[in-house]
């Protein structure tokens, strides 16, 4: 258990972009992580408590991106409080903003940027 709270944990969806760059650039840094891919092992649902807590509704859904626009205003309404954005982000992972990363300390940050990561290493 002590192991995996010293790994980076990496949250995304495999052919996003910004994932790509991420995991791209810690294996250039020599950098171990973990992912954790949306798709196939699903939204760890019992995290999204404490990310929520930490980032925000507005940093952690992606508004702006194609999958938060399709779901309409209907849907954009409904989300209110923590526990109704946990219900969408539970149905369409994709508009979680990516990636989520638990750094080893146990930060929980959102995005990518290489200076962003680079401060975040011992």
């Amino acid at each position: 258990m002590m192991a995996r709270m010293k790994t980076i944990q990496l949250y995304g969806i495999p052919n996003c972009d910004t994932i790509k760059k991420a995991r791209d650039w810690l294996t250039a840094q020599g950098v171990g992580y973990v992912f954790h891919d949306f798709k196939k092992q699903g939204v760890p649902a019992d995290l999204l408590p404490a990310w929520l807590a930490t980032l925000g509704r507005d940093t952690l859904i992606n508004r702006k991106g194609p999958t938060w626009r399709s779901l309409g205003p209907e849907v954009h309404a409904t989300v209110v409080d923590d526990a109704s954005a946990i219900a969408v982000m539970l149905a369409h992972s994709s508009v979680i903003k990516r990636p989520v990363v638990v750094w080893a300390d146990g930060r929980v940050t959102v995005g990518f940027k290489p200076e962003w990561f680079a401060e975040r290493l011992p």
